[in-house]
């Protein structure tokens, strides 16, 4: 079917953007382009920039930034395309879901949008999450329309008990996406450098109130982040403690899949467990090792497979009647 076809190329190409836009961050090059759409005013990477350019006189160009840039702006441009050509087909195919593919088409226009407010914005961290969060939503729908071709479990109906734990798993693991996102966008990832304990201790000195104040006004540069120590130390700690939270959410409910004793349903499981534990020793990575670049962004990567591994067993678990 060429909806699933497509469906699945663009589900492809939604992780790729997910885990450019990590590597983005994480290399510091979020602001590589001040600007949006273009790159300096340009559609590609200038050479350089004219000197005397009051517009962009606040920030020198910097080619490898701007690059890296511009290559995420690309690749999301090309998904956007994708999604649209997507809901093409699900208006001219009968047995595609066109309420989803509206909704895909209405939230990669929003996604858009906080792209720009990103740059635009200098990286306020609560566009920085929603960013995220958008494109991990995209990801996941994709994935669930790609997924509909295959059917449900005969017993779906009778797994009500387990579907209610993967709806929390899930909520659980969305939270703790919000809260690594959050991290990363504070710079608080580098705040705690010792393991299991934090500066020493289990309980470090924090102050909740300022690390999650949302919404901090407009006109402040946030790159390289603007909180004090207790603030940062406070979102870093909250992550730890939300990450103990998902790991035995999600591995008493691959514990309950197993319990089910469906081929379908113990593979999705298996790699759950198996995501699940990668996902942690790749944060903990991230804390002895002082943040690698390619640690961080695969434990990104990880967490938006394990997201999908969720809609898995949720997809399999779903009545029929259901979209």
């Amino acid at each position: 079917m060429r909806y699933r076809r497509l469906a699945l190329i663009a589900t492809v190409l939604a992780l790729t953007v997910v885990v450019l836009g990590a590597y983005v961050r994480l290399s510091d090059a979020g602001l590589g382009c001040p600007d949006w759409p273009g790159c300096y005013g340009q559609v590609m990477v200038p050479d350089a920039v004219t000197a005397g350019n009051e517009d962009f006189d606040w920030r020198p160009l910097d080619r490898g930034k701007a690059w890296k840039e511009m290559l995420h702006r690309y690749v999301a441009g090309g998904l956007g395309l994708l999604i649209v050509a997507l809901a093409i087909v699900a208006y001219r195919d009968s047995r595609a879901t066109k309420g989803l593919a509206a909704a895909l088409v209405g939230l990669v226009i929003f996604q858009a949008v906080l792209g720009m407010w990103t740059v635009t914005l200098l990286l306020k961290p609560l566009i920085v999450v929603l960013h995220l969060l958008g494109g991990m939503s995209i990801l996941a729908l994709l994935w669930w329309v790609a997924l509909r071709e295959n059917a449900p479990l005969a017993n779906a109906r009778d797994l009500g008990g387990l579907r209610r734990w993967l709806l929390l798993a899930l909520a659980v693991v969305c939270a703790q996406i919000f809260l690594g996102g959050w991290t990363s966008a504070n710079y608080a990832a580098l705040v705690c450098t010792d393991f299991p304990t934090c500066q020493g201790r289990w309980w470090p000195a924090s102050d909740y109130r300022a690390g999650f104040t949302l919404w901090r006004g407009l006109g402040t540069n946030y790159e390289f982040g603007v909180l004090d120590t207790p603030a940062r130390t406070a979102i870093h700690w909250a992550h730890r403690c939300g990450a103990l939270v998902a790991f035995s959410v999600v591995s008493l409910v691959a514990y309950k899949s197993f319990a089910v004793k469906e081929p379908r349903l113990s593979r999705v499981a298996m790699a759950m467990l198996v995501l699940l534990v990668v996902q942690v020793s790749l944060g903990i990575g991230n804390v002895m090792f002082g943040l690698p670049l390619a640690v961080a962004t695969a434990h990104n990567g990880v967490a938006a497979a394990l997201l999908l591994s969720l809609a898995s067993a949720l997809h399999l678990t779903k009545p029929l009647a259901e979209p």
